[in-house]
Parts: C-alpha cells; sequence; structure tokens
C-alpha cells in the first residue's frame, strides 16, 4: 500500500472511529472531528513521539485546541496503539480516562483543553521552552478550529509567538466554515486568517484541507522552518462531516451524536471499520541537556521593627530561589517594577519572559513551560488576574503546577482606585479545585512562604500588599502552608480577630488599644487562606466564643467566608462579626481607604467592645 493510500485509509478510520465512539457516548463532537481527520492522519504519520515514555523530552508536542474534537484524538490514539479498540468506546463514560474533552490522563495529552482559544497560547509557553531553555528541537503542533479565533487569548498568542520568534510553533487552523450555531465569522475565507497572521509576523500556507499531498507538503515545509525565527500557520479549508452525507457540511450537527442507524450509514458509506495501525516516529534526539543541580537556598532576611512591603520580599525571595534552583523561571505581564519580579530579570534574564499587559498569555505560558517541568512564577496586579481566569481554571483542570502572585491588592493600595484594587481575587483563587492561597504580612513571612510555595502541586497563589509593612517576625520563623500565627493568645481572651497580611497590622493596633481599655484579645494571622488552620480557629472560638474577622476584600468568598467554613458545625457557634470592604472605594490615602471601608484599627477595636459588652452582632458581616 503506498502512503497515500494509507493515509487514506487512516483518515477515514478516524472519522469512522469518532462516529462509533460518539453514538456509543450518546454524545459527543463527531463532525467537528471528521472535518480534521486527514490533516491528523498525515500529521500521525510525522509525529516524532515515543508513547511508551511520555516523559521523552525530545517528544514533539500535540495539543488540541479544538479540544471538543477530542474523539479525532483518541482515534488517533488508537491507531498509534495506545488506546484499545475497546477503550475508545468508553469516551464520555464515567470512570473513563476518554473524557469529553482532553485532559493529561493519557499519553500525549499534557494539559486539559476544551474551552476554546487556549490551546495555541499554551503552546507557546511549550515552544519558549523547547527554544530557550531546554534547547531541544522538539516541534509544538497545535490544531485549532476557525471558531476559536475569534478570541482575543489566540491573538495574544500569535503575537508573542513571533515576538519570540517561535519557529517550532506549527498551528494548523482547521477552518471547516460551521460553528456550533451557524457560520463562523469568516466561513471559508482562508485569506482573512492568513493576512492577519501574516501582518503578525507568521508564515502561512493555505491548502485544501482533504488534499493529502497539500497537507503533507505543507508539513515538510513547516518542519523545515522548526530553527528559523517564524512560526508557521497552515490553514486549511475543511468540510465538517467530511465523507457522511447525513452531515457533511450541514449545520444543525455542532456537538451532536449520530443515531445507530444513521451511524450504520454514514460508516458504510465512509467504507466501514478499519483496524489501520500506525508506528509512530520516535524523536531524533537524545537525553535533555542536564539541567545543574540545585544549590542551598539563602532567603533574604529583614530586622523587626523595618518597614517593608511584601511585594518588594516577593522580588528578593524570587531572585533568591532563582539562585538556588536552576528549574525556576519567572514571567510577568509589564509590571515587573512594581511586583519586583525585576529583580529575577536582572539577575537571571535567560529565565525571565515578559509578556507584557497579555494577562491570558502570562497565565497561559506558565501552563506551557511547567509541561517541560519547569517550576513559573507569574505575577501582575492581583485585580488583572480576573482577565485570566479561565486559563487559571483550566490550568487546575490540567493538573499544572503554577505559582502566581498578585500585588497592590485591596483598598489598601491607596490613591489607583478601584480599578487598581484587587478585591475578588481570594475568592477567585480559593474556588479552585486543589488551590493553595496565601497571604502574609511582613517580608519575612513572605519570603519563607515563597519557598514553601516552590513545590507545592497544583495552582499556588500569593498575595502581596503595595504598601511597606513592619516586619513583626524575626528572620528564624518558620510558616508551614496551612498554619497561622497567634499573637496575645492567653488564658481569658475576650475575643480574636482573624487577620491577614495588611489587616494584620491594623489588629494588632487594635489590639494595643483594647489592652488598654483591659479587654484581652487575641490576633490570629491567618496567612494560609486555602488551606486554613481550622484546629487553631476552632480552639480560638471554644476559649473566646467571638470572633472578628477582617479582610481587604470584598465580604464574599474570602478570608471571612473560609473562617466561617472552617467553623461549620462548631457548637455553640460563636458570635462573629465580618469586616470587608462592602462598597465601592475611590481614591484616597491607604489610611483614609481603610477606616472608609471599616477595617481600619478604630474600627476593629469597635467591633471588639461590641462584642465584649454583650451586644450580639446585628448580622454575621456588620460592622
Amino acid at each position: 500500500m503506498s502512503q497515500l493510500d494509507q493515509w487514506r485509509e487512516l483518515a477515514q478510520q478516524l472519522r469512522v472511529d469518532s462516529i462509533r465512539a460518539t453514538t456509543e457516548a450518546g454524545s459527543g463532537h463527531p463532525t467537528s472531528s471528521m472535518s480534521a481527520a486527514d490533516l491528523m492522519a498525515v500529521l500521525l504519520s510525522r509525529l516524532r513521539y515515543d508513547f511508551k515514555n511520555p516523559k521523552n523530552p525530545s517528544n514533539d508536542r500535540l495539543i488540541f485546541s479544538k479540544g471538543h474534537a477530542s474523539p479525532l484524538l483518541y482515534a488517533m490514539l488508537r491507531a498509534a496503539g495506545v488506546v484499545s479498540a475497546e477503550e475508545l468506546m468508553t469516551l464520555r463514560k464515567f470512570g473513563s480516562r476518554l473524557e469529553g474533552h482532553p485532559v493529561p490522563k493519557v499519553p500525549g495529552v499534557e494539559v486539559a483543553t476544551g474551552s476554546l482559544g487556549q490551546g495555541l497560547p499554551i503552546g507557546v509557553g511549550v515552544a519558549i521552552a523547547g527554544k530557550y531553555l531546554d534547547k531541544i528541537p522538539y516541534r509544538v503542533w497545535v490544531l485549532s478550529g476557525d471558531s476559536e479565533m475569534a478570541e482575543g487569548s489566540v491573538w495574544e498568542a500569535i503575537e508573542h509567538a513571533a515576538f519570540y520568534k517561535l519557529g517550532n510553533l506549527i498551528c494548523i487552523l482547521d477552518v471547516n466554515r460551521l460553528g456550533q450555531r451557524g457560520p463562523t465569522m469568516w466561513q471559508w475565507n482562508t485569506k482573512v486568517f492568513a493576512a492577519r497572521a501574516q501582518a503578525f509576523g507568521w508564515r502561512t500556507i493555505e491548502i485544501d484541507g482533504h488534499d493529502l499531498e497539500q497537507i503533507e507538503r505543507a508539513y515538510v515545509d513547516a518542519e523545515s522552518y522548526v530553527s528559523s525565527d517564524v512560526p508557521t500557520m497552515i490553514i486549511a479549508k475543511t468540510v465538517k462531516g467530511k465523507g457522511a452525507s447525513e452531515v457533511e457540511n450541514k449545520d444543525g450537527w455542532h456537538g451532536k451524536a449520530l443515531s445507530k442507524e444513521q451511524a450504520k450509514k454514514a460508516i458504510e458509506e465512509l467504507g466501514g471499520v478499519r483496524n489501520v495501525t500506525i508506528q509512530v516516529q520516535k524523536p531524533d534526539g537524545g537525553p535533555a541537556p542536564a539541567r545543574p543541580m540545585a544549590k542551598p537556598l539563602q532567603l533574604p532576611t529583614y530586622k523587626k521593627g523595618e518597614s517593608v512591603a511584601t511585594r518588594r520580599a516577593y522580588g528578593d525571595a524570587l531572585k533568591a530561589l532563582g539562585a538556588s534552583r536552576p528549574d525556576v523561571v519567572a514571567l510577568d505581564g509589564e509590571v515587573n517594577n512594581s511586583t519586583y519580579a525585576e529583580e529575577f530579570a536582572k539577575a537571571y534574564p535567560e529565565r525571565y519572559f515578559e509578556m507584557y499587559i497579555a494577562e491570558q498569555q502570562l497565565v497561559a505560558a506558565s501552563v506551557g513551560l511547567q509541561v517541560r517541568g519547569w517550576v513559573p512564577f507569574a505575577s501582575t496586579f492581583a485585580a488583572f488576574f480576573t482577565r485570566a481566569y479561565d486559563f487559571i481554571r483550566m490550568g487546575a483542570i490540567s493538573r499544572a503546577n503554577i505559582k502566581l502572585c498578585g500585588s497592590h491588592a485591596g483598598v489598601s493600595i491607596g490613591q489607583d482606585g478601584p480599578s487598581q484594587m484587587g478585591l475578588e481575587d481570594l475568592a477567585m483563587m480559593r474556588s479552585l479545585g486543589g488551590s493553595t492561597v496565601l497571604y502574609p504580612c511582613d517580608a519575612n513571612q513572605t519570603s519563607h512562604l515563597m519557598a514553601e510555595m516552590t513545590d507545592r502541586p497544583g495552582i499556588v497563589y500569593i498575595r502581596t500588599t503595595r504598601e511597606k509593612t513592619p516586619v513583626i517576625y524575626s528572620a528564624e520563623e518558620r510558616f508551614a502552608i496551612g498554619g497561622s500565627m497567634s499573637h496575645g493568645r492567653a488564658d481569658g481572651n475576650d475575643v480574636a480577630i482573624v487577620a491577614a497580611g495588611i489587616t494584620v497590622h491594623e489588629a494588632l493596633k487594635a489590639q494595643e488599644t483594647l489592652s488598654s481599655e483591659g479587654i484581652a484579645v487575641r490576633v490570629i494571622d491567618a496567612y494560609s487562606v486555602k488551606p486554613i488552620d481550622v484546629k487553631t480557629l476552632r480552639q480560638a472560638t471554644t476559649e473566646t466564643g467571638a470572633l472578628v474577622v477582617v479582610e481587604d476584600h470584598w465580604p464574599e468568598g474570602g478570608l471571612g467566608e473560609a473562617v466561617l467554613s472552617a467553623l461549620a458545625g462548631t457548637e455553640p457557634f460563636p458570635k462573629v462579626i465580618h469586616l470587608a470592604v462592602r462598597e465601592m472605594p475611590g481614591s484616597g490615602t491607604p489610611e483614609e481607604l481603610l477606616d472608609a471601608a471599616g477595617i481600619s484599627a478604630r474600627r476593629i477595636a469597635e467591633a471588639v467592645r461590641t462584642l465584649v459588652s454583650g451586644k450580639s452582632p446585628t448580622r454575621v458581616g456588620g460592622r
């Protein structure tokens, strides 16, 4: 059988298997899979991947940005001998690793996709790792769909790929004309996509996505540029549902499985069930260059009583981690002189990547870098991570290990006003599956938590403060994730104040004022917001029966709700006043804004007096 005939047979098999699996499942996306079957049949014969060793650093990468075409991906894995014919029929079934959209449970799948517009941005991160860090000539292939080209994140990726000269990145754009609810924006006008990609500095190749010879020539052409500075986009005109007259180029079939009768007819039309197998080429390259050994970590230290912003401590600690850990890399969103990631950038420019004002690409590149075992720290203002939240959410689904730093959080940033104030970030990060959320109050605490978070799995978020704050802990103190620190713990405490970050300092001021009035208060520094120190909180409620929780954050989803969740089921339930930012702030000094929001030392003291006087708070969250 000629190579051309083998590709043709394999492509038909991929179509048939996509139909069979989705019909068995009763749901899925067969028509989106069928349009790209020819493209993937040829690619499978050119892919260099050792499926017996998915960790081989020289493996090519294949990212299905159009993740709804997962039946096609799983059909490819069946042809490669990775997935059995029996397992293919478990698509979308409970307990199957062949989920409705790809997740990293099977060889060859390293990131979760399915939220459109993410595969190419993540591919940029993987390609950056290959070109600048691993320095291995693996190729990053991304299968994209024409619908997702409306996503701004795609154009962030296209711009950054050109800027970083990623010749090792090849985007295969499946232009099949039909989206979920009808025609796509540009339908089959491939020249629009070509002109736009060229304007960003990409090479483009327009082809008939069902002409196997054109497909091969395009791949050979793209591969010849892998060592160049120019990424390639292959723009393939295809037909959705190709090969089955029941669904071919017909609207209304997106995300719908064929009935058994329809499937039978389509499979016959496609030539029946096949069992073509492909011996996928193994990569040519040898082992990756050995990374330097880690050195002892020497964290920066600060004297008690100094005033140091925790954002400054983040930058200092990041630089120290860079010296100790050759696998640590840093990224920032063009605010590194505010987040202080510039300290790392100056010391280790070869491991620093500027993502400019493109927060989606910032997170996506981090997810891509960790695929290759790098430890990325990505920083920007806490408020701006909201723009990248879907990427963070999908990063959690990818089981990605990334470290995020949000600076300039809360009303305490002062005069810049609410557009710059992260007031929802704790809720946002707490809600992620498997995440860790840290909010240090001083420089030494920040430094030690940075060391703790480096090897912490999952999404790890650290919130830093713009204003300088007093150093209250010695450099010898240790801070475990999941722990807390107590101040003024003693028998006979009347009230416990739970705070984190900037409000710890306000709580300590209130403690001093109340002490002069004969009111004994314990302050709990809940620097680990998730996981929170349940044992200490429950002990405090047992011993005091009353809590004031104070946070520089909206009341929803932040420290207050973390505390209340930790106390769920406690009997008798303590009296609780929750102080948080409840009205839209404006500009002002940090002191003015903290007081206006009801989270200053004065307001904390008032809340404590309310509890001590025996008055029940008007509501949980009252002030």
